[in-house]
């Protein structure tokens, strides 16, 4: 069978210096356009759903691959190998490109030239790790540099692992399904917190500044709505809490509300990498302080302090959560306790379940 000509995989950057919407020819490489691609000019863009979990039929069968590579021979080398193997491959041949290339795609993994014009591959590895969308990119180098000083700036750059030129392909997808394999069971287990409500992110603290190392979808949605920051951004009020765990003082879980919902942050730790790990987890039960308010005839703020105490938290995690004082908490419940007739927290409890659950049954 006589293989298809290779298209001259540069052609189409050559002299732009920036990457154009995935649906160019650009976007995505192949040894020749065929069919419906011939009369169109163009390669559908490779199709990855919320949450980054590839759809059958949407990438090759083994993930999504960019390389990046200013020499043209290098690029058809590999482009070859992975697309026998079953990978959908995207190509940039500078930094700049590269750079837009895996913000817009989230490709599976990165092989990285660490010597071009322009921006270079330890440039490009560190605003790729800077940013939450694309720190959990694994990053493979390809150089000619053997040298400890070059090894090691691959990587403090953010690179797992690195192969010398020339390349070998055999080695380059033996390094690369192992590292897929890590990045893609991490990354599993992130997306499995936010289907049950739970969103995760990882911040590095170094002294009064912060950065998020990584974050889930669900993350990513719900911080700039609670704390009004810009996205991909640490929260002042954020910071300020991780710092006083940094200094080793007791760490309280963070609330910040929004209307009738709250998002509370609990401290989980510390990574391998030494980022501070963070659980986020939104909290509704505006229906429910609604009725109680009106069924018991509390006040608004008496009747969320009281849904507390049923959820078995004590003063201080309630003002935590609201707010407020442990003082504070003490005088509304000590309100709340007049006006139920009852002298404890478990008899006040238990008054507004057997309200809440008649209501329910009503």
């Amino acid at each position: 069978m006589t293989r298809p000509e290779r298209r001259d995989l540069t052609k189409d950057w050559r002299g732009t210096g920036s990457a154009g919407p995935l649906t160019e020819p650009a976007a995505r490489t192949l040894p020749a356009l065929t069919g419906d691609e011939q009369s169109t000019g163009t390669v559908p863009r490779p199709i990855r759903p919320p949450g980054g979990v590839a759809t059958e039929g949407s990438l090759g069968a083994h993930g999504l691959v960019l390389i990046v590579d200013d020499v043209p021979d290098n690029l058809a080398l590999l482009h070859d190998a992975l697309d026998e193997a079953g990978y959908t491959v995207l190509v940039a041949t500078d930094g700049a490109t590269a750079l837009q290339r895996a913000a817009q795609a989230e490709p599976d993994i990165v092989l990285l030239d660490a010597v071009m014009p322009g921006i270079d591959g330890f440039e490009v590895a560190r605003r790729l790790k800077a940013g939450p969308e694309t720190a959990h990119i694994p990053i493979v180098f390809m150089t000619g540099l053997t040298d400890t000083e070059h090894v090691l700036a691959a990587f403090e750059a953010g690179g797992v692992d690195y192969v010398t030129k020339p390349i070998r392909p055999p080695e380059v997808l033996a390094r690369m399904a192992a590292h897929m394999q890590a990045a893609r069971q991490a990354r599993q287990a992130r997306n499995a917190l936010d289907a049950y409500g739970h969103a995760t992110i990882a911040v590095r603290v170094e002294g009064s500044q912060a950065r998020l190392t990584w974050q889930t979808p669900l993350a990513r949605r719900w911080l700039p709505g609670y704390f009004e920051c810009v996205p991909g951004e640490v929260p002042a009020l954020l910071l300020q809490w991780l710092q006083t765990a940094a200094d080793g003082r007791e760490t309280r879980p963070l609330a910040s509300a929004r209307g009738a919902k709250q998002l509370v942050c609990t401290l989980q730790g510390r990574t391998p990498d030494d980022d501070w790990l963070v659980v986020l987890r939104e909290v509704s039960d505006a229906a429910t302080v609604e009725a109680t308010m009106q069924a018991l005839g509390l006040t608004l703020r008496e009747s969320e302090v009281l849904y507390w105490v049923v959820k078995g938290k004590t003063n201080r995690d309630i003002g935590d959560i609201l707010g407020s004082s442990p003082a504070t908490v003490k005088k509304h419940l000590e309100r709340v306790y007049e006006k139920l007739g009852v002298e404890t927290r478990t008899a006040a409890a238990g008054v507004a379940v057997q309200k809440v659950r008649a209501l329910s049954q009503g």
